[in-house]
């Protein structure tokens, strides 16, 4: 497994959690990153990304205004703060890295390294 994703769990709605993803640093220093979910029954979605430098994030309509993605290059990890935690966040989420080059300001399509997935459930 190249990527890994951890921080899912169960939480009531309004409530918030932090995913994390790590990877080598290899990977992550040429790579923007990106989060996706699948909810039960539905397809993979895209929710945020974030470009190579962290100057281009770009969210989901859904979850604008509540989530925020980050990305700390010393440590090779990038981050899902979520909040206010709606039943409707519920699902296993993925993150991803997509090689590109410095000034790509494409973070939502072309990921083709995934991890394994972490699980959010948010009960009402």
């Amino acid at each position: 497994v190249q990527l890994q994703a951890f921080g899912g769990g169960l939480v009531q709605a309004g409530g918030s959690l932090r995913l994390s993803c790590t990877t080598s640093g290899r990977i992550f220093s040429r790579a923007a990153m990106g989060w996706f979910r699948q909810a039960p029954g539905k397809e993979r979605e895209f929710v945020a990304g974030i470009s190579r430098g962290g100057g281009v994030v770009e969210y989901e309509s859904s979850v604008q205004g509540r989530f925020t993605i980050s990305r700390d290059n010393v440590k090779n990890t990038a981050y899902l703060q979520m909040s206010s935690l709606e039943p409707e966040d519920t699902g296993v989420y993925y993150c991803a890295a997509k090689d590109t080059i410095l000034t790509d300001t494409n973070v939502k399509y072309g990921y083709r390294k995934w991890g394994q997935g972490t699980q959010v459930t948010v009960s009402s």
